[in-house]
């Protein structure tokens, strides 16, 4: 029985030593040298004489950001990886909340630490290689370590108060892992190309699935998701046949039409999470690839990336939204309407319990308190279960589809409604690229930004009137060059109600 993600490591680097773990633009490790790499930094952090402390981890995402996760975990402490980019008060919040025992980072980012003014110790990556691996120190480590040990904390990217770190422990990551690589048939043959950042936690899946399985991940540079046809010339020259991405990556590819032009056939297994997938674009990437497989992902940090999941087995109508299927394995979905269990078509909150469950929230209990709660439907022994604020139902093929975020359930006109029932439907006409609405509750409006300048206002107007009532109908459209977004890849609604307030003013 596994009870430390670093046995998937070892055992695949005794296995295929040689064969490429990671590999970027500059670099490449393989399993044997990723490995060498983590114990070296591992040995090194044991001068710190911490166990299940936190090591907050800054670098570029290069294959060497791997190993510095990694040694964190083999000194037996947890890593957290710091965006260099985030506004320097943010940063500085989260290390006031994680107080970690040191920050790494690498050569590249010495100039942002300096900027930061950070008061803590600092180690430079390149300055500890020559470090000789102690196995009998590190074994020693790895005896006491146990499944229930924190492997990583990642903080919310709420824009709001103080973030949130989100404790995941290796039982959990575990859960995942044997979930995620059977349930995809990922083997050593997988080539994984990587877009989420690895402060972001669908790049968690990536991370792990290849250490178990002895796949390869290719991490694709940023800037090629600005440029579709760059991008996908990039999928082609490495051969990438699996990819797990953010909706809004794909939907840059298909609203630009590069597929027309060129479509991997590389690729065989195609997966979406962190947001609504519209069926739209989703529509455009299966014409193109008629045969692989497509899932549809969902699951909050809290849950350790992924709850439920959907493979998309049957033909949607642009205007349909796919569902998000069914529980991973070792893990309960119910959706609650009150205090009683939601029938089929009614709406209520998404609830998970499971061993994929975070503790709580790094040093916030309060926060924890209100988050993880008894289930209410078990008083008879403690069990947590983890309130998502996602709104759902169950449809009549007894899969779950996402409905909203419950902030973004307004009550308009006398009627309830969800904004993300809107969106779906100006997604599906055919000349809009990508459509978001919020709520200005002072003014009871119902504001759509979209993308796509053939699209008139008049026109999407009449073709709402096929898809919803007329009291969902936006009070207010605006057209924008381009949807902005978070560093996540995610739609940014902050910034979006930011820009109608200044607008309005």
């Amino acid at each position: 029985m596994i009870r430390n993600i670093l046995e998937y490591l070892e055992a695949t680097a005794g296995r295929i030593p040689e064969k490429t773990a990671f590999a970027s633009k500059e670099s490449v490790l393989s399993f044997q040298e990723l490995m060498t790499l983590s114990k070296k930094i591992g040995t090194f952090l044991l001068r710190y004489g911490k166990r299940n402390a936190p090591i907050a981890v800054m670098m570029e995402k290069t294959p060497a950001s791997v190993a510095a996760f990694l040694g964190c975990v083999y000194s037996g402490n947890f890593y957290t990886p710091i965006d260099s980019t985030m506004p320097k008060e943010r940063i500085l919040s989260i290390f006031e909340t994680l107080q970690p025992q040191v920050l790494f980072i690498d050569e590249k980012s010495k100039k942002t630490a300096e900027y930061l003014e950070y008061k803590g110790e600092i180690i430079v990556l390149e300055e500890i290689f020559h470090t000789q691996v102690e196995e009998t120190a590190l074994l020693k480590v790895r005896k006491a370590a146990i499944d229930a040990d924190p492997l990583y904390a990642l903080f919310t990217s709420g824009s709001t108060g103080i973030p949130k770190g989100v404790v995941i422990t290796h039982h959990s990551v575990i859960n995942l892992t044997e979930w995620y690589t059977e349930t995809f048939e990922i083997s050593e043959n997988e080539i994984i190309g990587n877009q989420a950042p690895f402060y972001f936690d669908s790049s968690i899946k990536d991370i792990y699935a290849v250490l178990k399985t002895g796949a390869t991940m290719e991490i694709i540079p940023k800037q090629l998701f600005s440029f579709p046809i760059k991008l996908m010339e990039y999928i082609d020259e490495k051969k990438v046949n699996y990819i797990d991405w953010v909706p809004s990556a794909f939907c840059i590819v298909a609203n630009s039409g590069t597929l027309e032009k060129i479509a991997p056939q590389s690729l065989k297994k195609i997966a979406f999470c962190g947001e609504i997938m519209p069926t739209k674009q989703y529509n455009m990437w299966r014409t193109k690839y008629p045969h692989a497989l497509f899932a549809n992902i969902y699951g909050p940090t809290e849950a350790t990336v992924d709850c439920t999941y959907y493979i998309v087995n049957r033909e949607f109508a642009d205007d349909e939204p796919l569902p998000i299927g069914y529980p991973c394995r070792n893990t309960d979905i119910f959706i609650l309407n009150g205090d009683h269990l939601a029938k089929e078509g009614e709406a209520g909150e998404l609830c998970i319990r499971g061993r994929c469950l975070a503790p709580g929230y790094y040093k916030n209990p309060e926060k924890t308190d209100e988050a993880f709660i008894q289930n209410p439907l078990n008083p008879y022994y403690p069990e947590k279960i983890y309130k998502t604020g996602d709104v759902a139902k169950y449809n009549e093929h007894g899969e779950i589809v996402f409905l909203a975020r419950k902030d973004h359930q307004i009550k308009h006109m006398g009627h309830r409604i969800e904004l993300g029932e809107i969106e779906t439907a100006v997604n599906s006409i055919d000349l809009v690229e990508s459509g978001t609405c919020i709520y200005d509750g002072d003014n009871q409006k119902i504001i759509l930004f979209y993308c796509g300048k053939e699209a008139t206002q008049s026109y999407i107007l009449k073709k709402l009137r096929d898809k919803v009532p007329k009291y969902m109908f936006p009070n207010v459209m605006i057209l924008l060059d381009e949807m902005p977004q978070t560093l996540n890849g995610k739609i940014d609604r902050l910034r979006l109600k930011e820009y109608y307030v200044k607008k309005d003013d």
